[in-house]
């Protein structure tokens, strides 16, 4: 445990924590033995807990990854898998749905593992209330409205309002917002971060386009329809794989980007690294974020100083996909 940990569960303060420690301060003898006396007890649970750990991590990825193929979980889990090793643990893959949390079931339960990382943050999420009650440690590359689990993840709200207000700076008013289901929060922390910048910038969120549940690919050819029709000015991806599919759309169909159309993605990858012209994006490093939260979690386990939330930075790649528009339309 922490010293800021022990201060909070015996109800001192961290200067006492440190004093009794340290032997040097004036502090009572009775508060101090209290003190020590705890940091000894915990010393030997984490002995005892050290004899049944099975050195093993769970990890799991959301079942559809394996037909959507999306980059961002391949390379959060080589982060996981790279960190893990030069620690000295082994990593167990697991999948999981909105519903179905078997595997994660079968991984606690069966005790083979001494930690979950969740790669994916969802509303009312059943994985998390499931671990929560078995007082399993958990960690999450995203947010979470629970306390005491371990989270990684980048500022989505702010990224996405950094980069509509860049868009709006270069003359852009009437945009198209696109995206998943709002059941996962990173999308739902996008679209606020888009609102923000529309609302800081004076520009009528009314007047704007929304596709929130953007999920089938034989939607794309009547979104492009829509958007031609209502004279969309910029479309603002909320991941890689939407913008993948309506930029070889607009492009298969003889659009010219960005002069019929501006477009925009909310995360990078390397299916963005195809196209012609290059794609305005988001850009963080998904590995980073593997490699935090597996080292935070980790430390977690071994008694090491560990934080439970962890900022990865990010920057606003600007290409050619919103480049040449006339400002002031």
């Amino acid at each position: 445990m922490t010293i800021t940990e022990i201060a909070k569960e015996l109800g001192v303060s961290v200067t006492t924590v440190s004093r009794a420690v340290s032997g040097k301060g004036r502090i009572g003898e009775e508060t101090r033995n209290k003190i020590l006396n705890f940091i000894n007890e915990q010393r030997m649970l984490q002995k005892q807990e050290a004899k049944t750990r099975t050195g093993n991590l769970g990890v799991v990825l959301p079942a559809d990854v394996y037909i959507s193929n999306e980059p961002y979980f391949q390379e959060c889990i080589l982060g996981i898998c790279e960190t893990a090793a030069i620690m000295d643990y082994d990593v167990v893959i697991a999948t999981a749905t909105t519903n179905d949390i078997s595997g994660i079931q079968a991984l606690v339960e069966k005790k083979k593992v001494d930690a979950i990382i969740l790669t994916r943050s969802l509303e009312e999420d059943k994985a998390v209330r499931y671990l929560k009650e078995q007082d399993f440690l958990i960690g999450l590359t995203g947010d979470s409205e629970y306390d005491g689990i371990i989270q990684v993840d980048i500022d989505n709200e702010e990224a996405s309002e950094m980069l509509t207000s860049y868009l709006i700076g270069e003359g852009y008013r009437k945009f198209a917002f696109i995206t998943e289901t709002f059941d996962y929060i990173v999308n739902k922390s996008r679209y606020k971060g888009f609102c923000k910048a529309l609302e800081k910038n004076g520009i009528d969120k009314s007047r704007q386009i929304y596709y929130t549940n953007f999920l089938s690919v034989d939607a794309v050819d009547a979104v492009i329809n829509d958007l031609i029709a209502q004279k969309i000015e910029c479309v603002v991806c909320g991941d890689d794989v939407i913008c993948t599919r309506l930029m070889s759309n607009l492009q298969a169909e003889g659009y010219r980007i960005p002069k019929d159309i501006a477009v925009a993605s909310l995360y990078n990858s390397s299916n963005l690294n195809c196209f012609t012209p290059a794609v305005t994006t988001v850009n963080i490093s998904a590995k980073k974020v593997g490699n935090a939260i597996c080292k935070q979690v980790i430390h977690r386990l071994i008694g090491k100083e560990y934080q439970d939330r962890t900022k990865i930075d990010y920057e606003i790649l600007v290409r050619k996909s919103t480049k040449g528009f006339r400002k002031g339309n």
